[in-house]
C-alpha cells in the first residue's frame, strides 16, 4: 500500500465545514488585512502559548528577524544558532546584519547542546536562538541560565513545535521572544505563508506591531522604516479553526510516534529518536538515523512509502555561507546527522497500520 510522507488532505476533509464557514465570514466582512480575525487569533494563540502577547506576521523567517530587530540586534553583533537546523535560523541573523555563530547539537535529541554554548560566547554575542527541532523542545533551563549570566536575549525558534512543552511550560513562552511559522506543513499550518511572534515583553510586541506595518501605527504616519509583513485575515480565520483541534492532532502524532518507537526496537540498524523525560514533543517530524540511508530509502521507494531528509546539507556547508569559510569537518555532529537522518511518514490521520507498514519496509531493508 502506498503511504505518502505527508498528507494534508485529511485535515481539510475532517474540518471542512468549519473552514468553509470561516472563509465565508471573512469574505462577507469586506475587511481583509489586520482586522477582527487577526486580533482574535493573536489573543487565542498567545493564550495557547502561555505568552502575554502574540503578533501575527507574514512568515516564520520574518518572525525571527523581527525578534532580533526588536532587541536592536544588528551589524557587528553575534547570534548563537544551532549547527543542525533549517537554514532560516541562520538567515534571520543575516537579515539584520548580525553574524550567526553555530553550536553543535546533543546527538541524542538533535537540539543545541547547552554544554557547548558558553565556549561560543564572545564580547559581541547578543542572543541565543535555540530551535525546538522536529517538534522536540530544546533544553531551555540551562540556556536561560547562560543567557542571564552573560546578559543575552533568548529567541526561541518554534517553527516546528506548536503545542510542545518543556517541563510543563509551553515553548514560545520561556525565552524573551519566539518566532513561529504557520507554513502549511506545520502542526498548526495555514493555507499559505503565515507566522507570528510570541513574547511576554509588551515593548517587544509593540515594536513588532509597528514594524510589520510599514513602521506605522497610524495610517500614513511612519515612525520608522518598517516592512510589510502582516498575517492576513483569511489565514488568521483558518488558523483559529485549526487551533481548536491542535491538541487532539498532536496527541494523534504522539500515538503514532510511540508506535514507531516500539516497533523500531525490532529493527537493527535504525536509531529511533530520543525524547528526554522533561520533554513533551509534538512530533512535527519523526526522524531516525541509519548508516545505510541509500539502501533504506531504495526499499521505501520500492514499497511506495514516502520519506524525506531534514536536512541533507547543514547551513555552514551551504553556498549561501561559503564566505564564512567553515569547511567540511568543522562541525562534525551536524555533518554526521546530515548524512544519517531520515524522516519517516508522520501526520495526525496516519493509522497504526500505516506505521506498521513503514516499519515492515525498514525491516526488509
Amino acid at each position: 500500500m502506498a503511504i505518502p510522507f505527508l498528507d494534508l488532505k485529511p485535515i481539510y476533509s475532517e474540518i471542512q465545514a468549519e473552514l468553509d464557514a470561516a472563509y465565508r465570514e471573512v469574505m462577507e466582512s469586506g475587511w481583509y488585512i489586520l482586522g477582527a480575525q487577526v486580533a482574535a487569533f493573536e489573543q487565542e494563540y498567545a493564550a495557547y502559548s502561555g505568552a502575554a502577547h502574540c503578533v501575527g506576521v507574514g512568515n516564520g523567517l520574518e518572525a525571527l528577524e523581527m525578534c532580533l530587530y526588536a532587541f536592536d540586534i544588528g551589524a557587528g553583533d553575534e547570534v548563537i544558532v544551532p549547527s543542525n537546523t533549517y537554514i532560516a535560523t541562520w538567515l534571520a541573523s543575516s537579515a539584520v546584519g548580525a553574524m550567526p555563530v553555530p553550536v553543535e547539537p546533543d546527538p541524542r535529541t538533535y537540539n543545541m547542546d547547552p554544554d557547548r554554548i558558553e565556549a561560543a560566547i564572545t564580547p559581541r554575542t547578543r542572543a541565543i536562538m535555540p530551535v525546538h527541532l522536529y517538534g522536540q523542545p530544546a533544553d531551555m533551563d540551562p540556556i536561560m541560565a547562560i543567557a542571564e549570566k552573560h546578559g543575552l536575549k533568548v529567541i526561541e525558534d518554534c517553527a516546528q513545535a506548536q503545542g510542545a512543552r518543556y517541563k510543563g511550560r509551553p515553548v514560545g513562552s520561556i525565552g524573551h521572544a519566539a518566532g513561529v511559522s504557520f507554513f502549511p506543513t506545520k502542526n498548526l499550518g495555514a493555507f499559505g505563508d503565515a507566522g507570528a511572534v510570541t513574547t511576554n515583553d509588551a515593548t517587544v510586541a509593540d515594536r513588532i506591531r509597528v514594524r510589520r506595518n510599514y513602521g506605522s501605527r497610524v495610517k500614513y504616519y511612519n515612525e520608522n522604516k518598517g516592512i510589510n509583513s502582516r498575517l492576513d485575515e483569511m489565514q488568521a480565520a483558518f488558523l483559529r479553526v485549526k487551533l481548536r483541534h491542535l491538541d487532539r492532532w498532536n496527541e494523534q502524532r504522539r500515538q503514532r510516534a510511540a508506535e514507531y518507537t516500539k516497533l523500531l526496537r525490532q529493527v537493527p540498524g535504525i536509531q529511533a529518536p530520543h525524547a528526554p523525560q522533561w520533554a513533551e514533543p509534538v512530533w512535527h517530524l519523526y526522524v531516525v538515523q541509519t548508516a545505510e540511508r541509500k539502501l533504506v530509502t531504495d526499499r521505501l521507494d520500492r514499497s511506495k512509502i514516502g520519506w524525506m531528509v531534514h536536512y541533507p546539507l547543514p547551513p555552514h556547508l551551504q553556498q549561501a555561507y561559503a564566505e564564512f569559510g567553515i569547511g567540511k569537518g568543522a562541525l562534525p555532529l551536524a555533518e554526521h546527522m546530515a548524512d544519517h537522518v531520515l524522516s519517516l511518514p508522520m501526520w495526525p490521520q496516519m493509522t497504526a497500520d500505516d506505521v506498521a507498514a513503514v516499519v515492515a519496509a525498514l525491516r526488509q531493508a
